[in-house]
C-alpha cells in the first residue's frame, strides 16, 4: 500500500454579523449601526514539541521483547498559560510512534517465545480539563508488518554496532501487514502535596492494537514540570514534556506505577504464546532543566507479557532537548 493516512481533528465556529437601523426624524436620513463580524477562534499554531526514546539496551543492556520505540508529539493550540483548556479540541497533539517487539533471541528464537513485530502509529489527541481533572482523548491508526520498514532498519543499525540481527526465519514469522485503528482515553487528577511535590492518580482505557483497562499513580518531586503539558508514552508509561511552562532551572524526580487488565493484543496472536491477563509497570526518572536545555532519563520495570516469558525486563527512556 502506497499511502499512509493520518487522523486529523479540527473544529471551529463562525458567527454572522448583526445590524440595527433607526429612523431619524426632521427629514434627516436614517443611520445604520452594525457590529463587526466575529472571525471565530484564533488560528492554532505550534506551541510545543516532545519526544522520547525507549530501549532495553539503555535499560538492561539487552535486546529483547519490548526492545525499542520512539514517540514524537507536536502540539497545536491558541496559546499556553500553564493550564489545560476546558474546550475539547482547542488543544491538539499529533503523535507518531514507531515500535519494535522482538523475541529474546532475534537470530534463533527459542520455542514459545513471542513473535517479531514492527509497527508505526499515527494519531491525533486532544487534551482538556474537566473540573480539577485532566482528560486526554484521541485515536491512532497502528500499521504493522514488513511494510513499515523497521525490520530492515533494525538489521542495518545492529549490523553497524555489531549486535544480533533478525534472521530470515524470524522476519518470515513476524506479525503481518495490517491497519489497526483504535481509541485511547485517560483521566488524571493532579493533587498538590506542596509547592514542589504532586501526586497524580490516573485511569486509562485503550482499544485497537491492544485492548486494556489501566489504573495507576505518578509522584512528582522538584516542581520543574508544574506548568508543562506532559503526555504518556504507551510502552513504559513515562510522561514526557510536549509544552514547556514557566519552569525554573533545577532537578525533578518521578516515581510511579500502574496495573492493567488485558483484553487482547495483536502482538500476541493465537499462533504464539498465551498473553498474560495482567501487566504491571513500575518506573522512576530524573530530569535536569537548565535555562534552555533539558535532559530526562527514566527506568521502567515491565512485568511478563506472555506466559512463557522467562522473566520481566527493564527498559530505559531518554529525552534530550538542546537549544543552540
Amino acid at each position: 500500500m502506497r499511502n499512509l493516512f493520518a487522523v486529523l481533528m479540527a473544529g471551529g465556529l463562525t458567527f454572522g454579523s448583526m445590524a440595527a437601523a433607526q429612523g431619524v426624524s426632521n427629514g434627516l436620513t436614517s443611520a445604520y449601526f452594525s457590529q463587526p463580524a466575529y472571525e471565530g477562534p484564533a488560528t492554532r499554531v505550534k506551541i510545543g514539541y516532545g519526544r522520547m526514546i525507549n530501549n532495553d539496551l539503555i535499560g538492561e543492556l539487552r535486546d529483547r521483547w519490548q526492545t525499542a520505540s520512539y514517540t514524537s508529539s507536536r502540539v497545536m493550540g491558541n496559546d499556553w498559560n500553564g493550564e489545560m483548556p476546558s474546550d475539547i479540541g482547542s488543544l491538539l497533539e499529533y503523535r507518531l510512534q514507531t515500535k519494535i517487539i522482538a523475541p529474546g533471541d532475534v537470530e534463533n528464537p527459542v520455542p514459545n517465545d513471542r513473535l517479531y513485530s514492527t509497527s508505526v502509529s499515527l494519531g491525533a489527541h486532544t487534551h482538556f480539563s474537566v473540573g480539577p481533572g485532566e482528560v486526554s482523548l484521541g485515536g491512532d491508526v497502528v500499521i504493522t508488518g514488513p511494510m513499515t520498514g523497521l525490520a530492515d532498519l533494525q538489521y542495518f543499525v545492529h549490523d553497524i554496532i555489531n549486535r544480533d540481527v533478525p534472521s530470515a526465519s524470524t522476519k518470515a514469522d513476524m506479525i503481518p501487514n495490517g491497519f489497526h485503528p483504535g481509541l485511547v482515553a485517560e483521566f488524571g487528577r493532579p493533587i498538590a502535596l506542596s509547592n514542589a511535590a504532586e501526586i497524580r492518580p490516573f485511569a486509562e482505557v485503550r482499544t485497537g492494537d491492544e485492548t486494556l483497562i489501566r489504573s495507576g499513580v505518578d509522584f512528582y518531586f522538584g516542581g520543574i514540570v508544574d506548568n508543562d503539558l506532559l503526555v504518556r508514552d504507551q510502552v513504559t508509561g513515562q510522561r514526557y514534556r510536549t509544552v514547556r511552562g514557566d519552569t525554573l532551572p533545577g532537578y525533578g524526580f518521578i516515581v510511579g506505577g500502574d496495573f492493567a487488565a488485558m483484553g487482547s493484543s495483536i502482538y500476541l496472536p493465537d499462533r504464539g504464546p498465551d498473553m498474560t491477563d495482567q501487566r504491571t509497570r513500575l518506573r522512576a526518572g530524573v530530569m535536569w532543566q537548565g535555562d534552555a536545555n533539558s535532559v530526562f532519563y527514566g527506568m521502567t520495570w515491565l512485568s511478563k507479557e506472555f506466559d512463557t516469558q522467562e522473566e520481566s525486563q527493564f527498559v530505559g527512556s531518554l529525552r534530550l532537548n538542546f537549544e543552540f
